[in-house]
């Protein structure tokens, strides 16, 4: 198990390695794109555009500039905006970190619940009428787009029905939890459950497959010949064996998530998180917080992909020897 561990944290390493690589040449070695003329303005004249890039080591080759823009994320932690000089990237992504994990964590617990409530329902009311109800309700959760989810839910909640059904309702915006714990669930509470129509629809009906094959199987029916109760094979033996692929696709959908891939509620909510912020980087071309969000953002997929691997080889032996 150690030389396992060995194995996939190197391979992490070499992932994150790669990525910012391959980030930097982007952003850095793609013909016509001129960083300084960025930082300097449209109409700057040539002299102007030197000293931006004698100060900011643009004039430097590709290699110094990437260890150079390496060494202030990681060693010195004192990585600079481009656009706003004097903001440090590393802060920005820490104050930016909470907010996206704070939605993302509230979400999955929501989805996962509604997903295993859904999918053990459906699976043992399979027959009957209830089952394409409820996989039809996951299937519309599924098609909602995210961002018009969340519109009208803004519409509703900040604006028609402000005054009498939602006048519990707190703007938009974000409350540390630190600050005062019940406004920030506030706060997060229709952005938890936009979030988590999405994934719900998707895990019900994985783990509805799951369960209907599960129960096909032959330790299944020896339960039954025993006389065990469906419910009690379901919950049991079969459920507990169809989670297996829900925590590998659970893993790999969380670390997306808290890596920005939440941004469009970010956005709708106006929560000021790691998909917002990359977002705006993106917007001003703002290369050295385009690159720590990235960065970040490929750490916690890459951290879900081994947590992922880790679980499996934990419960397979045969995958630690792959």
């Amino acid at each position: 198990m150690a030389a396992f561990l060995l194995r996939r944290l190197f391979s992490a390493v070499l992932v994150l390695f790669a990525i910012s690589v391959l980030v930097f040449l982007i952003f850095f070695a793609t013909p016509g794109v001129d960083p300084a003329a960025r930082i300097a303005g449209r109409n700057a004249d040539p002299e102007t555009l030197a000293q931006v890039r004698a100060s900011f080591g643009l004039d430097q080759p590709l290699p110094v500039r990437y260890a150079m823009m390496m060494g202030h994320l990681f060693v010195t932690r004192d990585l600079e905006s481009y656009v706003n000089r004097g903001a440090q990237v590393i802060p920005q992504v820490l104050r930016a970190a909470p907010v996206t994990l704070s939605l993302v964590l509230g979400a999955a617990v929501i989805w996962m619940v509604l997903a295993v409530v859904m999918g053990t329902t459906a699976a043992r009311l399979r027959g009957t009428i209830l089952d394409p109800v409820i996989m039809l309700l996951g299937v519309i959760g599924v098609s909602l787009p995210v961002y018009w989810v969340g519109e009208v839910v803004n519409l509703l909640t900040q604006s028609r029905l402000r005054d009498s059904l939602f006048s519990w309702v707190p703007p938009l915006g974000y409350v540390p939890f630190g600050q005062d714990p019940l406004q920030w669930a506030l706060h997060l509470l229709f952005p938890w459950l936009t979030l988590a129509v999405l994934y719900a629809g998707i895990y019900a009906r994985l783990l509805r497959s799951e369960l209907v094959t599960a129960l096909e199987e032959d330790y299944v029916r020896t339960a039954r010949a025993k006389g065990v109760s469906e419910w009690r094979i379901l919950i049991r033996h079969a459920l507990r064996c169809s989670l297996i692929p829900i925590v590998s696709l659970f893993g790999l959908d969380f670390g997306a998530l808290v890596g920005g891939a939440a941004l469009l509620t970010e956005v709708v909510f106006g929560l000021p998180g790691v998909g917002r912020l990359t977002y705006e980087a993106l917007q001003k071309v703002d290369l050295p917080m385009i690159m720590g969000t990235v960065l970040y953002a490929a750490f916690f997929v890459v951290l879900a992909n081994a947590a992922v691997d880790l679980l499996y080889a934990r419960l397979d032996p045969r995958v630690r020897r792959g």
